[in-house]
This record gives C-alpha cells, sequence and structure tokens, in this order.
C-alpha cells in the first residue's frame, strides 16, 4: 500500500471498544499515524 492509497480491510480488535459506523479512527505506531479511516460497517 503506498500513500494515498485506498484499501478495505477486516480487523479484530485486542480490547473491546465502542465504535459505530462513521466513527473516523486513526492507526498509530509508535507514537506515529501511519493510516487513518472510517468504520464503514460493524461485523458481530
Amino acid at each position: 500500500v503506498l500513500p494515498g492509497d485506498n484499501i478495505s480491510m477486516t480487523v479484530s480488535l485486542i480490547a473491546p471498544i465502542a465504535m459505530e459506523e462513521g466513527l473516523r479512527f486513526a492507526i498509530r505506531e509508535g507514537g506515529r499515524t501511519v493510516g487513518a479511516g472510517v468504520v464503514a460497517k460493524i461485523i458481530k
């Protein structure tokens, strides 16, 4: 994946967290943002 690319992914969280569709999130690694997105669908 290169900067500016759009992808779809499925993730599993290691801890429960309140989420809803449309929520914006950031993926951080070592204090640095490496990705960002929007929750499109909640899978139960």
